[in-house]
């Protein structure tokens, strides 16, 4: 044996399993097709968003949660209904809440994860009560985001590995998992090039030779398939429309699906293939890391938001209300693009920038430099230079100059300035009055009825076309590939399971590979915080488990 247990793939996932491993005294192998700068996987690029129930950030908010609203949220946004598929997916769900209500925060700040004291609200909703989203803001930014969260994993990994407990083999890529009596017995694969790229470029996959090991269990924690668009494509539900000819990628290039079917030959299930998770307000990075690189824009809920055609969304399809929704909705256009039309007041106040790169602030844990970002005059720096440099920005001080400009970015002239002004009129008619028909506005002066919505992230109402909010400004918005939403289906003890049902011995899987859990423990929609923590809790689960099955 070349160890007690092998984890394909070095991100949060496979670096919450080999902790439990090392943990436990168990000798790991982690093989990733990346270098050693990508450690940590795509989890290093988040915002660091992670779902909690009840917390002490959401009580000192005003905010009162619990975990029966929490699990009447997620099962409304889940929609289960595959009786088979979903089978262990419900399972996982409901263990996640329960762990999202529970442990989750006192295991995090063990190990050293922090949490900003504001907590946002993603995915309103705005349907009834027993439907879709967040009832209550759970989105809790780490501090530090995506490499706050990585962090604690990555040094104790590097520590086991100086002790002798963890092997790395970077520059391995996995080809097919290893079989025999007794189950799942190894890997073998393709020893690829060095490259000395940064975290997040492209890497070369030439080969220069050819690899083989064993050990008594695999994890499988590889990811998911956002960076292949022939995947993605290939895998588009008909709910959803035809998929977009044209898509940003929201994930680096290495996330290329390859493990699930190299799995699936293995006799892996592979469920819920068909659930997938992308952005409609992704906009061209300006610099990108990887190719087609996008990056997506966190609004709050005050842009005016238009089709291709010009056409307003209908209700509740407001920006962060429905991501699924509007992507739906916006299948139906016959175009790939939308629009968000909004001022310098809006911007400054309701624009962020997904990635850990795009939030220096937040990233850099630097207290003073967050203060003057997010309370400070001005939009935050990274926003700006995407105004300014972003191909997918408009800025005018008129409407017809705006529209003019936003015209020039589509192969033809598909907006009509009358039509805009017109919707654009009759909704500052409605910010004059303290009632309003229009349920974006009232929608808005709700969300500034919450402490951490009016402080940091919700404009106060204001017309449009008032000049002392201007100048107007405009978005471009393309669809943004990121999530896996099914997967392997695993028990929850993270054993992948086979096309009987039954575990296959020997073979792990955690994270997005695994659907977040069981195949899919979201459903066909998410609420949002809860993709770093279904790695870490799937992580964890298989860790647990492999290290317990190993023979002593």
């Amino acid at each position: 044996m070349d160890a007690d247990v092998i984890v394909v793939g070095a991100g949060l996932a496979g670096l919450t399993a080999t902790c439990e491993l090392v943990a436990a005294g168990r000798r790991v192998l982690l093989v990733d097709q990346e270098n050693q700068a990508n450690l940590g996987g795509q989890a290093f690029w988040s915002f660091g968003g992670l779902f909690l129930v009840d917390s002490p950030e959401q009580r000192r908010m005003g905010v009162r949660d619990s975990l029966e609203l929490a699990w009447q949220d997620w099962q409304g946004t889940a929609g289960f209904d595959r009786e088979d598929e979903d089978s262990w997916a419900r399972r996982w769900a409901r263990a996640y809440v329960e762990f999202a209500a529970g442990e989750k925060r006192a295991w995090l700040r063990e190990r050293g994860v922090k949490m900003f004291p504001v907590v946002g609200w993603a995915e309103r909703g705005g349907y009834d009560a027993l439907g879709h989203g967040n009832s209550v803001p759970r989105f809790h930014i780490t501090w530090g985001t995506g490499p706050g969260v990585v962090e604690p994993f990555v040094r104790r990994v590097q520590d086991a590995a100086a002790s002798g407990l963890v092997t790395f083999a970077f520059r391995h890529q996995v080809d097919e998992l290893l079989t025999g009596a007794s189950g799942v017995e190894g890997v073998r694969g393709t020893v690829l090039a060095p490259s000395a790229t940064a975290r997040g470029e492209a890497s070369n996959r030439d080969a220069v030779g050819e690899f083989e090991y064993r050990a008594e269990s695999v994890i499988v924690t590889s990811g998911g398939i956002g960076a292949n668009h022939d995947l993605v494509r290939a895998n588009w539900p008909e709910r959803l429309g035809t998929p977009p000819a044209h898509m940003l990628t929201g994930v680096p290039a290495y996330v290329d699906g390859r493990m699930l079917a190299i799995s699936e030959a293995a006799g892996a299930r592979l469920v819920n293939r068909d659930r997938m998770w992308h952005y409609v307000e992704g906009i061209t990075n300006y610099a990108p890391i990887w190719p087609g690189h996008g990056i997506r824009i966190l609004p709050g809920p005050s842009s005016l938001w238009l089709d291709a055609t010009g056409s307003r969304l209908p209700v509740p399809l407001f920006p962060g209300f429905d991501t699924l929704g509007t992507l739906a909705h916006l299948r139906t256009t016959g175009h790939d693009h939308s629009w968000f039309v909004l001022t310098q007041k809006i911007i400054e106040k309701e624009f962020a920038l997904s990635g850990s790169e795009q939030n220096p602030d937040l990233t850099s844990k630097d207290l003073r430099q967050v203060l003057a970002a997010r309370l400070g005059g001005g939009a935050p720096a990274p926003v700006e230079a995407f105004k300014r440099q972003g191909a997918d920005f408009v800025v005018a001080d008129n409407l017809a100059d705006l529209v003019q400009g936003m015209n020039r970015l589509t192969d033809e002239p598909l907006l009509s300035f009358e039509a805009i002004q017109r919707q654009v009129v009759a909704r500052d008619r409605e910010i004059d009055n303290a009632f309003t028909k229009d349920l974006q506005i009232a929608a808005l002066r709700s969300a500034r009825a919450y402490r951490g919505d009016r402080l940091i992230r919700v404009a106060r109402p204001h017309r449009l076309l008032d000049p002392k909010a201007g100048p107007l400004i405009a978005v471009k918005l393309h669809v943004l590939t990121r999530k896996t939403l099914g997967g392997l289906q695993t028990d929850l003890e993270s054993r992948v399971l086979g096309v009987d049902g039954a575990p296959i011995p020997g073979l792990y899987a955690a994270g997005e590979v695994a659907g977040f859990g069981g195949g899919g423990m979201h459903g066909y929609r998410a609420l949002e915080g809860t993709f770093l923590g279904g790695c870490l809790f799937s992580g964890r689960a298989a860790g647990r488990a492999a290290a317990e099955a190993v023979r002593s």
